[in-house]
């Protein structure tokens, strides 16, 4: 499958034609990029990392009860998933407060947001990902009124289910970004990754085990992700 032409490539992830018109393979790449692509880096093992991470807790959103595109992952870099249509927004999650709500709200890094709060941005690139009040979601016509409360719901309900397995690991997470997509049947499924890259994960010290080790200088990725998989029990070969 190496020599095949992704039907769309992004930072992160090839996204390659499955078996038949309703899968896809999701291939992971070692590329980590920051500040919306104006660094970036190679890291070996880093792709096998995520796809590990991310099956993990698709599987166990899915025991939850969240439907997800997740079918199978077949080997270390790919996972199959439901073809999607997917919406243009990056729905947030945020138990704490850093990065670029500390610097809109002024509160400390590390205040504990409670109850945990749901943004929403606009995946678009060229426009830098800006954050969307539901006002513009619903102007854009981005999502409906009913589908933006869906996202929201599930937002929420994802979360609840992760800190649980991160606090079960002695880990903190702090926020995390999702992605969502339309089934045939016109069902809100979750898609895309749920992995370091994708959420802020700290130690019980506050020490950063995610993208922020590479967005900062902080130290090595790989040794940080391989940490985060060890303590969710996740096996991979890097």
């Amino acid at each position: 499958m190496n020599d095949v032409i992704p039907e769309y490539e992004g930072k992160a992830k090839q996204m390659l034609a499955g078996v038949d018109a309703s899968q896809m393979v999701q291939r992971f790449k070692n590329s980590a990029t920051a500040f919306n692509g104006v660094k970036k880096a190679e890291f070996e093992g880093k792709g096998i990392l995520n796809n590990a991470i991310s099956s993990l807790f698709f599987e166990l959103l899915e025991s939850k009860g969240v439907r997800t595109h997740f079918i199978e992952r077949p080997n270390d870099r790919d996972m199959v998933v439901r073809r999607l249509k997917m919406i243009p927004l990056e729905v947030v999650v945020r138990n704490v407060v850093t990065g670029s709500l500390a610097k809109r709200t002024g509160l400390a890094e590390g205040t504990l947001v409670e109850p945990p709060i749901v943004e929403t941005y606009f995946k678009n690139d060229a426009l830098g990902d800006p954050i969307l009040c539901d006002c513009h979601v619903l102007m854009m016509k981005a999502a409906t009124a009913a589908e933006l409360a869906e996202l929201k719901r599930l937002g929420l309900q994802v979360n609840a289910i992760l800190r649980t397995a991160f606090e079960a690991a002695k880990l903190r997470l702090v926020d995390f970004k999702l992605e969502f997509g339309f089934d045939p049947t016109g069902a809100i499924v979750l898609g895309d990754e749920i992995s370091p890259d994708t959420c802020r994960i700290w130690d019980q010290d506050g020490r950063k085990l995610d993208k922020d080790v590479f967005r900062q200088d902080l130290g090595d990725l790989i040794e940080v992700y391989e940490e985060v998989a060890q303590r969710l029990g996740v096996k991979v070969n890097v």
